[in-house]
């Protein structure tokens, strides 16, 4: 069983799924096709990722692919805290340049799915965090995109400043909203 909560962006979703503790610790289905397609969530996933970030501040992001190789991505932690953030890159999108951001952790067990359109980026609040993601689409590193992380026009309040950040060199490189090219009409 799962709970699908709309976010301010009625396409990113706050998933909790149904925990079952005991005294040996607890189990929960992360992922079950049918309790999804019975939610209303029917994107199909073929690939997991982890990433693994030593230090708190490590800001991941705001990475995105572009079609045919475009991602919905499904985001929960195994390990620590992120901040979490999904930006609407659909151009005809009301609620186009938006995004919203949401605490995952590893107590919590919330998961975040974050639809095709959207640049997705996250910011570790602990050491040593690991983030698991199933996506819709496999990697392409000809149509791997991103938008600058800390683009004032988004208005991200990310928990750390621009000089504390930790970024992989791409992450540096990215351009503002308003010089992205249009990817998702």
């Amino acid at each position: 069983m799962i709970e699908v909560e709309c976010t301010k962006l009625p396409d990113v979703k706050i998933i909790r799924t149904k925990v079952f503790v005991d005294a040996r610790g607890y189990f929960m289905e992360t992922y079950n096709r049918q309790a999804f397609v019975g939610a209303g969530i029917t994107e199909e996933f073929v690939q997991d990722n982890v990433s693994l970030s030593a230090d708190v501040g490590t800001v991941r992001g705001l990475h995105f692919q572009t079609h045919p190789f475009a991602q919905a991505k499904l985001v929960r932690v195994l390990r620590g805290r992120i901040l979490d953030v999904a930006v609407d890159l659909r151009r005809s999108s009301a609620t186009y340049g938006q995004h919203v951001a949401a605490e995952l952790t590893a107590e919590n067990r919330l998961q975040l799915l974050v639809p095709v359109g959207f640049a997705h980026g996250f910011c570790t609040l602990e050491p040593n965090t690991e983030v698991a993601y199933k996506v819709t689409a496999h990697y392409s590193a000809a149509h791997d995109q991103g938008v600058a992380w800390n683009d004032p026009v988004i208005g991200i309040a990310w928990p750390i400043g621009a000089d504390q950040a930790i970024l992989s060199d791409k992450d540096t490189r990215y351009p503002s909203l308003a010089d992205l090219p249009t990817y998702f009409p």
